[in-house]
């Protein structure tokens, strides 16, 4: 009798350890969801920011902010190339999901060249601007999805989330000391 209510309780301890772990997958599992729908998500904003940083460039009057916005080009290929790293880390295919914040984004960057006169600093302020608020978008996306990677394991993905993390956060700052050191000043004598 011993011996069948011992096998009783472990079948009892497995039943309850099963449900458990079923539930930690279940959770797991919408939370990797969720995470690759964002990840399809930010996929698409970096793709779109590849095509419309080089208009920001050409719209530019600041050589420096000129520069700025190439080199962050650059940068933004190479963001794309790690996101395609971590489609292919969690097994997936790289594909992306419209990302109606960046669309907004860029398309008031667009209504922003639309908006200023060509040539003048007034113009580079809105552009610098423009290109924090899509900065901004990024530093929040890929620092919540850097955590949402470390809680789900993934911690090679996370890294390299953290990695465009920092260069997105290092964009920002050039921007903003373009600002403070010669753009808005040139515009306010305008």
């Amino acid at each position: 009798m011993s011996t069948t209510h011992a096998n009783k309780s472990t079948a009892a301890h497995d039943k309850t350890a099963s449900k458990q772990s079923k539930a930690a997958k279940h959770h797991d599992g919408k939370l990797q969801e969720f995470f690759h729908d964002e990840i399809k998500d930010i996929y698409w904003a970096e793709k779109k920011l590849v095509q419309t940083l080089p208009k920001l460039a050409k719209a530019a009057t600041s050589e420096e902010l000129r520069g700025a916005f190439n080199s962050h080009l650059e940068e933004t290929k190479e963001h794309v190339n790690r996101l395609e790293k971590v489609f292919s880390l969690m097994g997936e295919k790289a594909e992306a999901k419209k990302c109606d914040a960046m669309a907004g984004i860029t398309e008031e960057g667009a209504s922003i060249i639309e908006d200023t006169e060509k040539g003048t600093s007034t113009r580079d302020v809105a552009l610098i601007l423009a290109g924090q608020k899509a900065e901004h978008y990024e530093i929040a996306t890929y620092g919540g999805l850097a955590q949402i990677a470390r809680t789900l394991g993934h911690q090679e993905i996370a890294s390299l989330l953290e990695k465009t993390l920092s260069e997105e956060k290092k964009a920002d700052t050039t921007l903003t000391g373009l600002a403070e050191s010669s753009v808005n000043k040139e515009a306010s004598a305008e």
